[in-house]
């Protein structure tokens, strides 16, 4: 899935689940932290940011939507994604979702 999705050059940073041993074999820069030893920064290596964005998707769907299928879950990442890339933003949320269409 990391090779559908990054590219090769990438750096790559994630906690020490055993899934991700062959990423450095298979030529990506791969960064860990050892959440197991209560090691949350490593550098640059972190995973707060993504691992954020997780816990705002799922209040997101379990608070106003309750429930998603698969056929629509898709749709519903890209919007939280969308508001999680804008919530900086100083001209309000509205007009750049209007800019999209």
């Amino acid at each position: 899935m990391i090779k559908e999705r990054a590219l090769p050059d990438s750096t790559i940073y994630t906690d020490e689940y055993n899934v991700y041993d062959s990423l450095s074999k298979q030529g990506y820069d791969h960064e860990r932290v050892q959440h197991n030893l209560e090691v949350y920064v490593v550098g640059k290596a972190h995973t707060d940011t993504i691992e954020g964005f997780w816990s705002l998707l799922k209040r997101g769907i379990s608070g106003v939507y309750h429930a998603v299928s698969e056929k629509y879950l898709q749709d519903y990442i890209n919007e939280y994604a969308f508001r999680y890339n804008h919530r900086k933003d100083d001209k309000p949320m509205f007009w750049s979702v209007l800019e999209k269409i």
